[in-house]
């Protein structure tokens, strides 16, 4: 086996060796840095030495035996150690404790921040070094937040069984927000030079396929894969060679990715014959539309329009709204569009936003105020880190500098 696909094996068992340690041990803190030693050995020791027959044993035996090990040197432990230390290789259930890790590390005391960081590095197999790279902190700072993270889920009293009932419902919502934040950081950059994360999204994708392996049913577990395949399916058309953003309107629509596509859009019909519509169903829908569309052109503007009215009904929020000024102006002319965007100039959440300044700067060049788009396409292209979007911007200002 070569050395990247060993690498994406030892990704994949990760977090199932590290559910198998921490149901059988508790402590959560010192089971995942076992596992990561083990995770060590097993990638020096399995390119030079061969796999193992049955490498997700190979992990947990390695792993528990550094567990034992750190008992062992621990005073305050030593009734524990007795307990345990006999059972150099103990028999794990051959279960998959993936989706319950992730439940633990989406714990509600955490932020949505710590969330994201330990759900990548614990679920994800990310180094804390990787996930600072990908958030623009320095590794000390990354790993500092899941060290707090990890803490604070033991003081809260975390176990390893998946919350039920109501809490359960509440804890899959946070689940499905976090895999979301983190495609999102994949797909669009909230900073730095590339426009995306590649690696971010694919992970995203993978652990949403996950839980919905587990899930099939439920109708917004559905939505959200949906709506990332949907979404990475025009990675390849977003990006000039040079690496400059072009917008969905000017894509190549021929570079798309018809499997994911078609995919996607299986995933929507399904969970569309469903009882309830959630907001990311709602959202993959609208993206259904656009990938639908041969070209920009031909895109059903009036039920974009009725699918983000819907969404806007059911989750209220100023980005819905914003898109859905977009949508209007399709439909009903820019001058439709900017009325419904200047309600959002009190809202604070999106005040001094690049998509909003953006978004009014299309609309008014769609209405014939060059000066006023100029204006504004300059202000979006510096309140954005996203150096990608940046240039964007700025030639959009540059096209209308009289």
């Amino acid at each position: 086996m070569t050395i990247p696909a060993i690498e994406d094996l030892l990704r994949e068992l990760t977090p199932q060796v590290l559910g198998a340690l921490v149901r059988r041990y508790g402590h959560f803190e010192e089971c995942e840095d076992a596992v990561q030693e083990a995770v060590l050995a097993a990638a020096v020791q399995w390119p030079a030495g061969g796999m193992p027959d049955n490498p997700r044993g190979w992990l947990v035996t390695v792993a528990s035996r550094r567990l034992i090990d750190q008992m062992r040197s621990d005073q305050a432990r030593r009734e524990r150690e007795s307990a345990t230390a006999a059972e150099a290789a103990p028999e794990v259930p051959d279960v998959d404790d993936t989706v319950v890790l992730l439940f633990l590390c989406c714990h509600p005391t955490l932020t949505p921040a710590s969330q994201t960081a330990l759900t990548l590095r614990a679920v994800g197999g990310l180094t804390t070094a990787e996930i600072a790279r990908a958030f623009l902190v320095p590794e000390a700072t990354m790993a500092a937040r899941i060290s707090r993270a990890k803490q604070r889920i033991r003081a809260a009293g975390g176990s390893f069984e998946p919350p039920r009932g109501a809490e359960r419902e509440e804890r899959l919502r946070v689940v499905l927000h976090v895999l979301y934040l983190i495609f999102n950081e994949g797909y669009t950059a909230s900073s730095g030079a590339a426009l995306h994360r590649a690696d971010l999204a694919h992970e995203a994708i993978r652990l949403t396929r996950m839980v919905h392996a587990r899930l099939p049913g439920d109708g917004e577990v559905t939505g959200l894969l949906a709506l990332m395949l949907l979404t990475h399916a025009r990675r390849d058309a977003r990006t000039t060679a040079a690496g400059d953003l072009v917008p969905l309107a000017g894509q190549d629509r021929t570079k798309w990715d018809r499997g994911l596509i078609d995919e996607g859009a299986g995933l929507v019909k399904v969970a569309l014959a469903g009882p309830v519509l959630g907001p990311y169903l709602l959202q993959a829908a609208i993206a259904a539309t656009h990938a639908d569309a041969a070209s920009a052109e031909e895109t059903n503007w009036a039920q974009v329009h009725a699918l983000y009215l819907i969404l806007e009904r059911i989750a209220p929020n100023p980005m819905v709204t914003l898109n859905r000024a977009i949508a209007l102006a399709e439909t009903e002319g820019p001058s439709a569009g900017l009325a419904l965007l200047s309600t959002l100039d009190e809202d604070g959440r999106l005040a001094g936003h690049h998509r909003l300044l953006s978004v009014r700067a299309h609309l008014l060049e769609k209405a014939g105020d060059a000066a006023g788009a100029y204006a504004y396409y300059r202000r979006a292209a510096k309140a954005t880190a996203s150096i990608a979007e940046q240039r964007y911007l700025e030639s959009q200002a540059g096209r209308l500098k009289t």
